[in-house]
C-alpha cells in the first residue's frame, strides 16, 4: 500500500515522506527514515510499522510521544487523512486505503495457512490492545474472544466493580463495533430491548401507518447489565436475538446487525429482588465466564491508571466484515471423529440416570448439559485452536473449555448445593473420569 506523511504544521510544513518499507523510524536524528530537526522531538521519537495492511505510529520510550486528539496515545492506527501530533509537528496520513486485508482463495474461503496465521496475530493484537485499558482479567478476554469468533454468548458472573462494562466498551473500539449497554431492572419491559411500532402520521397526506423503532438489541456488542433482575417475561426477549440473531415484532423479522454478541452480566452475590434465569435462556450463553477479583500485583496497577487524567486510544484491529470471514473460517476448521467422540462422551457423562454417568453425577445433579453444550464444547474448541495459531482441534482443546461451557448446564440437586459442591468441582471430576476414545 502506497503511503506517506504530510507536514501540515510547523518549522517543516510542506514537508512529504514516503512510507516504503516496515518499520519506519520518526524523530530528529539524521538517521531517521523521516528526519525532523525539532527540538520537542526525540532522537528516535516514534516507529511507524504496516500490519495486516494497516499503517500504525507507536510512540517510542522513554521521551517519544503521540498525541491524537488532545490525548496520548500508545498506539495509533492511522486512517486516510488522518492527522497526530509529533512533538511540534503536526501530520497527516495520506493512503489509498488502511484496512485488514484477509488472504482468500476461490470462492472467497480463506486460505488455511493465512487464515490461522493472521487471526493469531490478531488475537495477540487484540489482547495487546484491550491489555491497555483492561488490567489483568487474561483468562476473560481469551474466553470472551473465543466466543466472539465461535459464534456464541458469555454470561460474565462477578462482582462489581471488575471492569466489566469497561470490557465490553473497550473490546467493541479493538474491534470497529457498536456496542449498546442494556441495564436490567425489574421494571423493565420486552419492548425496552427489542423495540416497539410507533403510529406515524403524514404531515401532508394524513395517512397513518406504523414504523417499527428499533430497539438497543440492534447492534454489534450487547451489554446485557444485571440481567437476572429482570422477570423472566423480560428475559425471554432475548431468546430469539442470541439463538437465531434476529427479532420478531408485530409478525414481522427484522434482522440483526453481524456480528452480534451478547455478554450479560451477574451478580454472585447479592440474590434480593433478582430473578434466576431459566434453564432455556442459561443453554443460549456459550460460556459462564467467572470473573475474580484482580491479583495483589495487579490491583495497584489498577489503583494508578485508574486515577490519572491520562486516557489511552484503543487502535482498531479488526473491522465487522474480517470479523464475519473468520467466523465461517472457525466453523471450517476440521475435527476428527476421535475429538467429536470425546466431546460427546463428556455430555452424556453429565447426565444423572445415563449409563455413561459416574455414581457422584447421579448423587449431585437433577439435570445435565443437552447436546447444544456439545456444539459449544466443539466450536470453542475450534476457535482455540485457530487462535493459538494450528489449524488441528485436540481433546486438549475440549477440555481447555469445558469448565465454562458446562459450569452453568449442570443442574445440582439439594444434596449438592447443602454440601458445598460447586458446579466446577463436577467439571473437574468430570474431566478426571471420561477418557478419550480408541483409536
Amino acid at each position: 500500500m502506497e503511503a506517506r506523511l504530510v507536514v501540515v504544521s510547523g518549522r517543516h510544513a510542506g514537508r512529504e515522506f514516503g512510507l516504503t518499507a516496515s518499520p519506519v523510524s520518526l524523530g530528529s536524528g539524521a538517521g531517521c527514515d523521516v528526519a525532523l530537526p525539532d527540538a520537542g522531538l526525540a532522537d528516535r521519537h516514534a516507529l511507524l510499522v504496516e500490519e495486516f495492511g494497516c499503517w500504525y505510529a507507536r510512540p517510542l520510550p522513554p521521551s517519544g510521544s503521540i498525541e491524537f486528539r488532545g490525548r496520548l496515545v500508545s498506539d495509533l492506527r492511522l486512517e486516510p487523512g488522518m492527522r497526530f501530533r509529533v512533538g511540534e509537528a503536526e501530520m497527516r496520513f495520506d493512503a489509498a486505503a488502511a484496512r485488514l486485508d484477509v488472504p482468500a482463495g476461490e470462492g472467497g474461503a480463506i486460505l488455511p495457512e493465512e487464515g490461522v496465521r493472521q487471526l493469531h496475530a490478531a488475537r495477540e493484537r487484540l489482547v495487546e490492545q484491550v491489555g491497555r485499558v483492561i488490567v489483568g482479567q487474561r483468562t476473560v478476554i481469551d474466553q470472551v474472544l473465543v466466543a466472539l469468533f465461535a459464534q456464541g454468548h458469555c454470561l460474565l458472573i462477578g462482582v462489581p466493580g471488575l471492569g466489566k462494562t469497561l470490557l465490553v466498551r473497550t473490546l467493541a473500539a479493538a474491534l470497529d463495533l457498536e456496542s449498546r449497554r442494556i441495564q436490567f431492572t425489574p421494571d423493565l419491559m420486552p419492548a425496552d430491548i427489542t423495540g416497539t411500532d410507533i403510529l406515524e402520521e403524514d404531515a401532508q397526506t394524513g395517512a397513518r401507518r406504523f414504523r417499527f423503532n428499533r430497539g438497543p438489541v440492534f447492534t454489534n456488542l450487547l451489554l446485557a447489565d444485571e440481567i437476572n433482575r429482570t422477570p423472566p417475561k423480560t428475559q425471554a426477549a432475548l431468546l430469539e436475538a442470541m439463538q437465531e440473531r434476529r427479532v420478531t415484532a408485530a409478525g414481522l423479522t427484522h434482522d440483526l446487525p453481524a456480528p452480534f454478541l451478547v455478554l450479560a452480566t451477574q451478580n454472585p452475590i447479592e440474590l434480593e429482588g433478582t430473578y434466576p434465569l431459566p434453564e432455556a435462556q442459561l443453554d443460549r450463553f456459550m460460556f459462564a465466564v467467572n470473573m475474580d477479583y484482580p491479583s495483589a500485583s495487579e490491583e495497584p496497577e489498577i489503583l494508578l491508571s485508574t486515577t490519572t487524567d491520562r486516557s489511552w486510544e484503543v487502535a482498531r484491529v479488526l473491522d465487522a466484515p474480517a470479523i464475519l470471514r473468520f467466523q465461517r473460517f472457525v466453523r471450517q476448521v476440521p475435527v476428527s471423529p476421535h475429538v467429536g467422540a470425546y466431546a460427546a462422551r463428556l455430555v452424556r457423562a453429565s447426565r444423572p440416570g445415563q449409563p455413561e454417568a459416574p455414581p457422584f453425577v447421579t448423587q449431585w445433579l437433577r439435570w445435565g448439559a443437552g447436546p447444544r453444550a456439545g456444539q459449544c464444547l466443539l466450536l470453542a474448541a475450534k476457535a482455540h485452536a485457530v487462535l493459538a495459531g494450528r489449524f488441528t482441534v485436540s481433546c486438549a482443546d475440549v477440555r481447555a473449555y469445558a469448565a465454562p461451557v458446562l459450569r452453568h448446564r449442570l443442574f445440582r440437586n439439594f444434596a449438592a448445593v447443602s454440601d458445598g459442591i460447586a458446579p466446577d468441582a463436577i467439571v473437574t471430576r468430570l474431566l478426571e473420569h471420561v477418557t478419550e476414545p480408541e483409536y
